[in-house]
């Protein structure tokens, strides 16, 4: 599986899409938080990391199909 290049606000609004809605917000963090999944915190930045990718997508479900 490859990892698509995407933003902070690309990955927030999709989450926001799937019922995740943001708690708060330090620095270029957001802190985003479900009624039942795990609260998540996605860094505000142009291009996200792969690793932290990979690690908010393992603890959302969310597929690289989600963030084309």
């Amino acid at each position: 599986m490859k990892l698509p290049v995407v933003s902070g606000k690309k990955i927030i609004s999709v989450l926001v899409k799937k019922w995740y809605y943001i708690r708060s917000q330090k620095g270029n963090h957001v802190h985003l938080r479900h009624l039942v999944k795990i609260s998540v915190t996605v860094p505000n930045h142009r291009v996200i990391a792969k690793g932290t990718l990979k690690e908010i997508m393992n603890a959302t479900g969310l597929h690289s199909s989600d963030l084309q």
